[in-house]
């Protein structure tokens, strides 16, 4: 059964078609998957405290997420996977059984107080979001963006996957042609055993070669619908306009989207300590001002993204593009407080460099292009070229 808003209004839905809208919740602010989890961190709450201190969040612009109900869930979940989430968290444990089927109170995936309602609030806010864009538009939902869930079992930190979901509710709309791209440091291998060999999508997602999930080779097509760039550590600026520019937004031109949907993780920076790539956050904002053009409806989700600084920086960047502010330089006070207030048990004791504090976009990251990102951008274009 699909998500439905509840007494939205015909002019609600019709929103983001006249201006960008922000998704947002309070149960981000001080839910923590554990001490020494690397989600530990705070991430939505600090880009909603930021962008309001940068006037950038005017309540008009703001929506508060839904909680996903099991029914709504179901679209792609399992309803005995959903009833072990509900249960463990209600339980604050669960059996052996339990963590060996479903993968629940693992190191990745641990027991917290919100283990069921944090991540359906994200889910309910990737669906909103698609509903908000029945009549196109641009809507941003950070807490978004988990996709390694699978439909029995939670996977790396995530325990739905609400861009499979959300694409789902695309599909349910009506749409024949959807186009996700996944710039996060991790592939996106819920996304694709999902999806895979769904004519009206195509995905494409840049990621670091040999790291965990350990899947999305060039050569992995899913059925058809993949365009996968595992790119080796160290990969910069310069190689990631190479295939964005030469790759990604091509093909996305060819496929003429009716919608867009992107999966924005910021642990491809090079702050991040979960990737080894070495890239700026400007690369985030160019791919959402080149997407943005390219579609009636683009949805901006979250993902990755270990470092409070750099997640903050990054995805408060990504929705300056989208609602069409400025950054600055340097940054007011008011947005200097904010990252000041900023504590990681992974730098205790060590104060952050001050760029992370008074600035939002990274110098550049160029590089030199290496001959393997090359030989890939041309081989993927030669399928292009091939397909059409």
């Amino acid at each position: 059964m699909p998500y439905v808003p509840g007494k939205m209004t015909q002019q609600t839905l019709m929103d983001a078609s006249q201006q960008p809208l922000f998704i947002g919740s309070q149960i981000y602010r001080g839910s923590r998957y554990g001490a020494a989890h690397p989600l530990s961190i705070p991430r939505v709450p600090t880009v909603i405290d930021l962008s309001r201190a940068l006037g950038w969040l005017p309540e008009t612009q703001y929506r508060t997420s839904p909680r996903a109900k099991p029914a709504a869930l179901n679209a792609f979940h399992t309803t005995r996977y959903l009833d072990a989430l509900q249960q463990a968290e209600t339980d604050q444990n669960v059996s052996d059984a339990t963590r060996d089927r479903h993968g629940l109170g693992t190191l990745s995936n641990p027991i917290f107080t919100e283990m069921f309602r944090r991540p359906a609030t994200a889910a309910g806010g990737t669906l909103l979001a698609v509903a908000l864009l029945e009549h196109g538009g641009v809507v941003y939902n950070p807490g978004g963006g988990t996709h390694h869930g699978q439909a029995d079992r939670a996977a790396g930190f995530c325990y739905l996957n609400d861009p499979v979901l959300g694409l789902q509710a695309m599909r349910r709309q009506g749409l024949d042609r959807v186009a996700y791209v996944d710039v996060d440091a991790h592939h996106c291998d819920g996304v694709e055993a999902a999806l895979a060999g769904q004519t009206w999508l195509r995905s494409f997602s840049i990621h670091e070669a040999d790291r965990w999930p350990f899947t999305g080779a060039e050569t992995d097509r899913a059925g058809g619908i993949a365009w996968n760039m595992p790119v080796p550590r160290a990969f910069n600026d310069s190689e990631f306009d190479l295939l964005l520019n030469d790759v990604i937004l091509p093909e996305i031109a060819r496929f003429r989207p009716q919608a867009i949907m992107l999966q924005c993780g910021a642990d491809a920076v090079t702050e991040d300590p979960l990737s080894r790539l070495s890239l700026s956050n400007g690369c985030h904002r160019r791919a959402v001002a080149a997407l943005r053009e390219m579609t009636p409806r683009l949805l901006v989700l979250g993902g990755g993204g270990y470092n409070p600084w750099s997640v903050a920086r990054a995805w408060t960047g990504v929705w300056a593009t989208l609602s069409g502010h400025e950054i600055p330089d340097r940054l007011p006070q008011e947005g200097v407080e904010v990252l000041e207030a900023l504590t990681w048990h992974r730098k205790a004791g060590r104060p952050p460099p001050a760029l992370w504090q008074t600035t939002l976009a990274d110098a550049p990251r160029p590089g030199p292009v290496r001959a393997s990102v090359r030989r890939m951008a041309e081989r993927l274009k030669s399928r292009s070229r091939a397909a059409a």
